[in-house]
C-alpha cells in the first residue's frame, strides 16, 4: 500500500469567543492521563457516488467543525501551566480559541478492502491520525483536538486525536456524534456537553492540584515506533451469551455480566499464550466509570475524565487451573467493590497524590489493560454518508496486552482490538478454546 499524501493542514476555530479567557482547572482524573498519549479513534465510511466535490466536502467539514466547537469550546483551547515556588506545577485548559487542527489527506490506491480484509490491522491505519507521538502534557504548544479526513479510493476515514487529559472516551464520542449532527444541518446537538468539571467532582475544595515539576521534566517524549501488531476479534451476541451463561453456571452466580465474561475469556487465553511462572501475579487493569456511580451522579454529558483505575490481580496458576467462571467472578467482585464510598475515597486520595499514569513496556508480560467501552455510541455518527462500516484506533497508548473495546456493527456484538507482540498474537490464534468464540468473516 502506498503512503498517504497530505493535501492541506489548517486551524479551525469556534465561530464565537463567548467563553474565551475562561479557565478550566484539570481534576485529579484528568491529571492521571497527563503523561500518556491522546485518544485516537476513527471511523471508516463508504464514499457515496453522490458525494459533493472534494473542495466542497472539506469546506463543509471545517464549517461544521467550527460550529461544533461552539459547544465544545475547551477543545479549541490549549493547556496552560503555572509553576509555583515549591517546585510544583499546575495545569488548566485555557479556552483561548487557538483552534483545532484539521488535516486533509489522500491514500492513493488504498481501498476499504485493504483496511478491512487483512488479518492484522495494516500499519497505514496509524497514518490516518494526526499528532502521532504527542503526549497529553505537550498540549501547551499543541492542539487539544486534531482531526484528519483521509480519502481512500472508495471510502473516507475520519480520524480524531483528542487530548486524554481533557476528555475521556464518553466525551470523545459525544463530540464525534455532535459534529456529525451539525454537519447534517442541525442547529442544536442532542447531547450538550457540561463543561463544568472541578466543582462537580470536588465540591467546595479549591483548585489547583500541584504536581512535582520533576514528573514533567523527567518524562520522555521520544516517539519509538512499535514492533506490535494489532488484530480485531469479533464476538457475536450469541457467542457472548454462551460465555456469560457458562461463567455464571461455573461460578454459581447470576451477577456476572456479558462484558466480564468476555474479559475473563480473553484474560485466560492471553495467559495461556504467555510463558510465565504459575506463581507469578498478573493484572487485569480496567477503568471504572464515575458518571452513574457517584452520589449525586455526574451528568451523562459531563465533558472531562470521569473514571478511576481498578485492578484485578490473580496468580497465573489460578487463571490456568480454574475455569471461566472463577476468573469472571473475580472481575465481578472488583468492579462491584467500587461503591460510592470507595469512589469518594479514591477521588480524595488522588487529590492528595495525583501520581499520573505512565506507559508500561512494549512487551509487558504480566498485564492486560482494558480501554474504551462497548457502550460508547461508536456507530452513531452520520455525516450524511450513512453509518460507518468500521472503527479503528491510532498508535497512541499501545503496548503488549492492550485491549480496546468497541461495540460491533450488529446489536449486542463486540469487537476487541488486541495489541501484542506478533508471536503472542500467533499463539492466541492457535488457541482453539479462544478462537471457538471468535467469528471470522470471509473476504
Amino acid at each position: 500500500m502506498e503512503n498517504i499524501r497530505l493535501l492541506s493542514t489548517s486551524m479551525v476555530q469556534a465561530t464565537t469567543d463567548k467563553v474565551k479567557d475562561v479557565r478550566i482547572e484539570l481534576t485529579q482524573c484528568d491529571l492521571k492521563l497527563l503523561l500518556v498519549g491522546a485518544i485516537q479513534k476513527g471511523l471508516l465510511f463508504i464514499k457515496p457516488k453522490s458525494l459533493e466535490d472534494q473542495n466542497s466536502l472539506i469546506h463543509h467539514l471545517k464549517t461544521s467543525l467550527s460550529r461544533t466547537l461552539d459547544f465544545f469550546n475547551p477543545l479549541a483551547g490549549r493547556l496552560a501551566t503555572v509553576e509555583h515556588d515549591d517546585n510544583t506545577v499546575s495545569f488548566f485548559i485555557d479556552c483561548n480559541n487557538a483552534g483545532a487542527q484539521f488535516v486533509h489527506a489522500a491514500a492513493d490506491g488504498v481501498t476499504m478492502a485493504d483496511i478491512l480484509h487483512p488479518v492484522y490491522v495494516p500499519p497505514i491505519v496509524h497514518s490516518f491520525f494526526p499528532l502521532n507521538g504527542v503526549l497529553n502534557y505537550e498540549a501547551v504548544s499543541k492542539p487539544l483536538l486534531a482531526v484528519q479526513v483521509t480519502e481512500l479510493a472508495d471510502g473516507i476515514f475520519v480520524g480524531c486525536t483528542m487530548n486524554h487529559a481533557a476528555v475521556d472516551g464518553t466525551s470523545f464520542w459525544n463530540f464525534f456524534n455532535s459534529w456529525s449532527e451539525i454537519h447534517r444541518g442541525l442547529d442544536q446537538i442532542s447531547n450538550t456537553p457540561v463543561l463544568e468539571r472541578w466543582s462537580l467532582l470536588n465540591g467546595s475544595i479549591s483548585p489547583p492540584i500541584r504536581l512535582p515539576l520533576s514528573i514533567i521534566n523527567n518524562c520522555s517524549d521520544a516517539f519509538i515506533p512499535s514492533p506490535l501488531q494489532e488484530r480485531v476479534f469479533h464476538f457475536t451476541k450469541g457467542k457472548i451469551a454462551m460465555l456469560k451463561a457458562k461463567a455464571n453456571a461455573e461460578a454459581a452466580s447470576t451477577s456476572i455480566s456479558s462484558l466480564q465474561s468476555l474479559l475473563a475469556h480473553i484474560w485466560r487465553a492471553t495467559t495461556r499464550t504467555r510463558l510465565v511462572e504459575h506463581d507469578k501475579e498478573t493484572d487485569l487493569v480496567l477503568f471504572i466509570g464515575l458518571r452513574t456511580r457517584l452520589q449525586p451522579p455526574l451528568p451523562g454529558s459531563y465533558c472531562g475524565n470521569a473514571v478511576v483505575k481498578g485492578t484485578v490481580t490473580l496468580r497465573t496458576g489460578e487463571i490456568l487451573e480454574h475455569g471461566l467462571g472463577f476468573v469472571a467472578l473475580e472481575i465481578n467482585k472488583v468492579v462491584s467493590s467500587y461503591t460510592k464510598n470507595k469512589l469518594k475515597d479514591a477521588l480524595e486520595s488522588s487529590l492528595k497524590n495525583p501520581d499520573p499514569h505512565t506507559m508500561p513496556g512494549i512487551a509487558c508480560n504480566n498485564r492486560l489493560a482494558i480501554s474504551s467501552s462497548p457502550r460508547h455510541n461508536v456507530y452513531g455518527p452520520d455525516f450524511g454518508w450513512g453509518r460507518a462500516v468500521a472503527v479503528r484506533s491510532g498508535s497512541a497508548n499501545k503496548f503488549g496486552g492492550k485491549v480496546t473495546l468497541f461495540p460491533g456493527l450488529e446489536e449486542g456484538s463486540m469487537d476487541i482490538e488486541l495489541s501484542n507482540l506478533p508471536e503472542t498474537l500467533k499463539a492466541l490464534e492457535n488457541d482453539l478454546e479462544f478462537m471457538d468464540a471468535v467469528t471470522i468473516f470471509s473476504s
